[in-house]
């Protein structure tokens, strides 16, 4: 009886182990760094934004969009990706940001078909 118990145990695990690699095989898209960084503080306006996720991204899907305080869009160029990597999505800002608070609100697409979407803050220092 135990080698049937042992064997039925080893064949659990065994499920359990691939179902647990077969998620992390569809995992989304998890933004894993950005510049300028969540909750940061510049001195030096930045002219773009990069972000970088955990996925591939269909870049047709994918992109960023930035505010200020108020609340007032500002103008960002058409996103591309990075060209050593299809994980980072590179968004140029359409005009120099004057000092103030900026939320940046990402969405991806990745190429396993998983959206997924966030915010973040950053501020630019007064000169």
């Amino acid at each position: 009886m135990s080698v049937i118990s042992s064997a039925c145990k080893s064949a659990a695990i065994a499920a359990l182990l691939s179902f647990s690699m077969a998620q992390s095989a569809f995992a989304h898209a998890h933004l894993k760094a950005e510049m300028p960084a969540h909750d940061a503080i510049v001195a030096t306006a930045p002219s773009s934004l990069r972000l970088e996720f955990s996925e591939a991204l269909e870049l047709a899907f994918s992109g960023a969009a930035v505010s200020d305080a108020a609340g007032k869009s500002i103008a960002t160029g058409a996103a591309t990706l990075a060209s050593d990597s299809n994980m980072v999505l590179l968004v140029p800002l359409g005009s120099r940001l004057a000092p103030g608070v900026y939320t940046v609100t990402w969405h991806a697409l990745s190429r396993d078909g998983h959206k997924s979407k966030g915010s973040y803050s950053f501020t630019v220092r007064p000169g």
